[in-house]
């Protein structure tokens, strides 16, 4: 049987309460390619800093700022993605640090997309950094206090156990992998298993045994999963089979899903699922053609065309 919990820092209530008020079920994801930053911050982020590095990722973080200033009172959550931030060194994971500690500070939820595995004390060290808290000379610290964590199942339950314990621990959730977005995951995704179900099926019902001690007030556990608005049949599927687990629905706009496909993704109450779209929000002002001085407004409005596209096809 279920155990329901109370504590809302253990499953996704706080994102959905946040959802709920905002009527508005999507998350804006920060993959900020240099090219996607207007040419006026980073003309003053290299003449201050030089054409290196610490110009790039303090033009990113500025990007960011401003585009979270805009959104935060309208978008429930943003996603940065780790591997944007890595690539400008240790200037850059500073600037991943920032963004997430600013996004919180305008009641953001932030869900970090790593997707991170591996064994033992491996996945111990990837839970405490994002998600719990480093111990340092006997006391706790937080490193990039994330709320959600993107993460790789595939190495099997050991791995995911060891985050558990940091969930457990009333550290947020994650969100593992199960039917990606991309046009290859078939390749492996699809394959059928002796039992006769493909591999992502598998997946999401070990999502939903993984998360059956951390269901939430919602009706859903903190452990949620990855499945793509690519592929709207397998979403409505996944939905129907996973009734516990949280979705983290990529795909949207950019790759080509719709709001009517990511629809099946919901529950009757039109909560369970939250929709990401990343280039079509931060390159909105390329897209309208407008003043680059005014591309967190255009990333606004880009953020309630995709917040009333997506609501038009659900109950909420």
């Amino acid at each position: 049987m279920d155990k329901v919990i109370e504590n809302n820092a253990r499953s996704f209530d706080t994102l959905i309460d946040r959802i709920i008020e905002l009527k508005n079920p999507t998350v804006v994801g920060l993959d900020p390619k240099l090219d996607y930053v207007p040419e006026f911050i980073k003309d003053k982020c290299v003449e201050k800093y030089g054409a290196n590095l610490k110009a790039a990722a303090a033009a990113i973080r500025k990007f960011n700022e401003k585009i979270i200033d805009e959104i935060c009172d309208i978008v429930p959550a943003v996603k940065p993605q780790s591997a944007y931030y890595e690539m400008y060194g240790y200037y850059g994971v500073k600037t991943l640090y920032k963004t997430i500690e600013y996004a919180k500070s305008k009641g953001m939820y932030v869900i970090l997309d790593g997707k991170r595995n591996d064994i033992g004390a491996t996945m111990d060290a990837y839970s405490a950094a994002y998600l719990g808290e480093t111990d340092v000379f006997g006391q706790g610290e937080v490193a990039f206090g994330a709320d959600a964590l993107t993460v790789n199942g595939y190495l099997g339950s050991d791995c995911i156990n060891s985050t558990l314990n940091v969930i457990n621990a009333g550290c947020g959730g994650i969100f593992v992998l199960v039917k990606t977005s991309n046009k290859s995951s078939g390749e492996l995704q699809d394959r059928h298993l002796c039992d006769g179900k493909t591999i992502y099926e598998t997946m999401g019902d070990m999502c939903e045994k993984w998360g059956s001690d951390t269901i939430g007030k919602y009706g859903y556990s903190a452990v949620g999963a990855v499945v793509g608005a690519t592929y709207p049949q397998m979403l409505s599927k996944l939905r129907q089979r996973m009734p516990h687990t949280f979705f983290l629905v990529p795909g949207y706009g950019a790759q080509g899903g719709g709001a009517e496909g990511v629809a099946g993704g919901f529950d009757k109450n039109g909560l369970g699922a939250i929709v990401n779209s990343s280039r079509a929000v931060m390159c909105a002002y390329k897209k309208e053609n407008c003043p680059e001085k005014d591309f967190a407004l255009a990333a606004r409005r880009e953020a309630i065309r995709m917040r009333d596209d997506i609501t038009a096809h659900i109950a909420m």
